[in-house]
């Protein structure tokens, strides 16, 4: 049985007390760490935990390997992961590994919630689940897919403007009418989506001839 309880580490006091705060007053219990050694500890020593809470940077352990470890002693804990502008290449990493959820900071309280009750249900996708995300990826245009796939290899949108010939802001448009296709409610959820769909586009990004935005 899972404990009921959401575990939360970080090791800036501040920053680990503020969303505490925000979890205790939406009626989550929670429990706190300053090491992720200590978060592993608690796994070791047999804590079914409901959901592991975890900032990207680390000074005694990063996110991704804290994802990793805890993921092989628990592999069906939801995890969410909260990364600073700049760690999403890192965050996309560590949803390949089997986070449910990244989330950039800053981020409003209510995002976190969702976040949270969706890592909270989440289930197992079956093979039905699977065959429906594959044929949403099918509606796809040959662009989309592109820059979809510079998305999912963790390229912020300017490298992938950049290895297309086209602007960042074009990149913006492809990467939110792929998530309108797919039906994903974030980025976040449109990344697993790729991932499920073991995407493989394109073997490699590189700068066009020409500046052809189509």
């Amino acid at each position: 049985m899972r404990d009921g309880t959401v575990h939360l580490v970080d090791d800036d006091a501040a920053v680990r007390d503020s969303i505490a705060f925000l979890l205790e007053s939406a009626d989550y219990q929670v429990t706190t760490y300053a090491d992720p050694h200590a978060v592993l500890a608690a796994l070791r020593a047999g804590v079914r935990m409901s959901c592991l809470i975890t900032d990207v940077r680390m000074p005694e352990m990063d996110g991704l390997q804290l994802v990793r470890e805890s993921r092989a002693l628990d592999p069906d804990l939801p995890i969410i992961v909260i990364t600073g502008h700049g760690d999403v290449p890192l965050a996309v990493e560590a949803m390949k590994i089997g986070a449910a959820d990244f989330i950039e900071k800053p981020f409003d309280d209510a995002h976190l919630i969702r976040a949270l009750r969706l890592a909270l249900a989440s289930a197992p996708r079956g093979a039905d689940e699977h065959a429906d995300i594959r044929r949403r990826v099918e509606q796809l245009s040959a662009r989309e897919r592109e820059v979809l796939q510079g998305l999912v290899d963790g390229h912020p949108n300017k490298v992938i403007a950049w290895r297309l010939n086209i602007s960042p802001r074009t990149v913006e448009v492809y990467r939110a009418k792929a998530m309108t296709k797919m039906g994903a409610g974030s980025f976040a959820e449109l990344v697993q989506m790729a991932i499920l769909a073991d995407l493989r586009f394109a073997p490699s990004l590189v700068p066009r001839d020409s500046g052809d935005d189509g």
